[in-house]
């Protein structure tokens, strides 16, 4: 018998980690823990780095992988930093408490333009729970939510595309070319397209 995966709760979501990635996922959160010991509130700062490190992963993992490795874990964990002592001084990197979070589309793993996903990941939801509730709506108000979301899709800026991520869908290509065309023709500014 061989042990494939540990399955892990990060705050509000649920992972596999195979077993080099779980122990380097523990060495972190150890480490960030003993940083924290001197705050007055860590719970809640491991719970946002819990949420940060499974945000990083699901949007690393391709759409047929189930299981996080070191290969999605290494550069979220890189991206996200470590936990900076609090008043370590201006040179410090932030938290994930303390890095504004975007309200932008997300085409990676997008069923129609990204509006859902993005939602989601800004309130930290789960992205299918989400999509229910708006076909719900859609249904619950007679087809009213088309024009919600139609404007979501016209006003929400688009994250940028990850770098190695799976292509995106034909539909999600397909609007987000479409909303881009309609911004340049009606002269609108893309917020949040801009370098940070």
């Amino acid at each position: 018998m061989q042990r494939i995966s540990t399955t892990v709760r990060l705050n509000r979501s649920i992972l596999q980690f195979d077993d080099a990635a779980h122990a380097r996922l523990e060495q972190y959160l150890a480490e960030s823990a003993s940083l924290l010991e001197g705050d007055p509130d860590p719970q809640e700062i491991l719970n946002d780095l819990e949420q940060a490190v499974a945000d990083q992963c699901t949007r690393r993992l391709r759409p047929d992988q189930s299981v996080v490795t070191l290969a999605e874990l290494g550069p979220a964990l890189e991206e996200i930093g470590s936990v900076q002592v609090p008043g370590a001084g201006a040179g410090s990197k932030q938290t994930p408490r303390d890095t504004p979070r975007l309200l932008r589309q997300v085409s990676e793993g997008a069923v129609i333009s990204g509006v859902c996903q993005g939602v989601a990941r800004y309130f930290g939801l789960n992205v299918t729970l989400l999509r229910v509730v708006t076909v719900l709506l859609l249904i619950g108000t007679g087809g009213g939510m088309i024009l919600l979301y139609l404007a979501l899709m016209l006003l929400m800026p688009y994250a940028p595309l990850e770098p190695g991520s799976a292509p995106i869908r034909w539909l999600p290509k397909k609007c987000r070319a479409f909303v881009e065309f309609l911004r340049a023709k009606l002269g609108v500014e893309r917020p949040g397209n801009t370098p940070a």
